[in-house]
Order: structure tokens, then C-alpha cells, then sequence
């Protein structure tokens, strides 16, 4: 038999000051964007930044600096496209790990922006609500605990995204790894969980489906409302 099946690789979630986790956040969410010249200027204090978590988030944020440093602008912007843009699971937006092409996806992301308006948020971004760089704005910038149910809700997706940009490789798989570093431990039956969307991919049919991952509804606040992704 010339193939084989690769390993599953576990990350072992570390445990984190709010401050730390926060800040490995907003690190992950400007280097997990699309790496334009104004974004990419940032790079320089985001490697300032993580140079203060602990080492193994700090050694995962650097991977990722040091191999984009040595890639020219138009190589990441290339190459962010051809690996987000056109691979079906290296999707960057979380319901649809979830929810797949499907209409089920449309109340997903209206959960999305339920959640950000029970926190006092408002999407500012012409970007989806379920735009992992934006939930991670969400979580570093917000002290509701909403944010963590967000990314919480969505682990296996998140897991998914790990493991297959491992596969393509990509070194964006750094910063996810670091995403899943500043995450709570998966139990077994998320873990198993992402592992069937690995081998199956996201959902494409709708009949019969009722699951739209663990997000449960919130009710909007709507007042004095502050912004993600300004």
C-alpha cells in the first residue's frame, strides 16, 4: 500500500491569564486576516507583543512571523488566497464547518450577530459574523463571556482548520495552533466530532439537518453598542 493515513496531532490546551489570552487573540486575529501592506505592517508589534506569552504560543506566533518574513508580499497574498479562499476545508468562517452550503447557515450567522449585540457589540466590518479573525477581535477586546462560548460552540471547526492547513502545509497552521493553545481542553466527543468532519467535510445538504454547532440563541441588548473589526 503506497498511502497511508496521517496521524491526528494533538495540541494541549495551556492554561492562561485573561490578560495573556486576550493578548494571543489579538495577535491571532490581525496575522489570520488577509495579509494586505497596512495589515502587514502590524506584523512588527504583534512579534513584540507574543514575545511576552508563554513559550509554546510564542513559539507557534514566531513560526508563523518567521516563515511569512521570509515570503514577499504578493507570495502571502497569493498564497492566503489559494489556501482560504479555494480549499473547502480551510475555511476561515466557523458556522460553516457546522452548517456547510447550506440554508441552515443563515441562522447560524443570525446567531452570530445575536451574540455580539447580548455583548454590547455591533459587526462593523463589511466581513461576516462568523469571520474567525473578527470572533478573536470579539474575544480579545470584549470582557463578556459570550466570546468564549463563540469559539467554544465552534472547536471542532476550529480544530478542523488546524488540521488541514497542517496538511497543505501552510504556516497559517501556526496561528491556529496558538488559537487552540489559548482554548479550553476538547472533550472526547468534540474531538471525535471534528475527526468525522476531517474525513467528511462540511455539510452540503440540508435535508434532515438540525445541527448548527453548540451556539445557543442570545437575546440583543442593542444599547450603547460598541464595534468589532473597526
Amino acid at each position: 500500500m503506497r498511502l497511508a493515513k496521517l496521524p491526528t496531532r494533538k495540541v494541549t490546551a495551556l492554561p492562561l491569564s485573561a490578560e495573556d489570552g486576550r493578548m494571543a487573540h489579538m495577535a491571532a486575529s490581525i496575522l489570520l486576516d488577509y495579509p494586505s501592506q497596512e495589515r502587514r505592517a502590524r506584523f512588527g508589534a504583534v512579534a513584540a507583543s507574543v514575545a511576552l506569552l508563554p513559550d509554546p504560543l510564542r513559539h507557534a506566533f514566531e513560526a508563523f512571523l518567521t516563515k511569512a518574513d521570509a515570503m514577499t508580499q504578493q507570495e502571502l497574498e497569493i498564497h492566503f488566497t489559494a489556501t482560504f479562499d479555494l480549499k473547502r476545508k480551510c475555511c476561515p468562517y466557523l458556522s460553516y464547518y457546522a452548517a456547510g452550503d447550506t440554508r441552515r447557515r443563515g441562522m447560524a450567522l443570525v446567531r452570530f450577530v445575536e451574540a455580539y449585540r447580548a455583548a454590547g457589540w455591533e459587526v462593523a466590518a463589511d466581513e461576516l459574523p462568523d469571520y474567525l479573525p473578527m470572533v478573536l477581535e470579539f474575544s480579545a477586546r470584549s470582557d463578556s463571556p459570550i466570546a468564549q462560548e463563540l469559539l467554544a460552540a465552534h472547536r471542532d471547526g476550529i480544530e478542523v482548520l488546524r488540521m488541514a492547513l497542517e496538511a497543505v502545509p501552510s504556516p497559517y497552521a501556526h496561528i491556529v495552533e496558538a488559537v487552540s493553545l489559548s482554548l479550553p481542553k476538547i472533550d472526547e466527543e468534540t474531538r471525535q466530532r471534528y475527526l468525522n468532519l476531517v474525513n467528511e467535510g462540511p455539510p452540503t445538504e440540508t435535508v434532515g439537518m438540525t445541527f448548527l454547532g453548540n451556539l445557543k440563541p442570545f437575546s440583543p441588548s442593542g444599547a450603547n453598542s460598541e464595534e468589532v473589526r473597526v
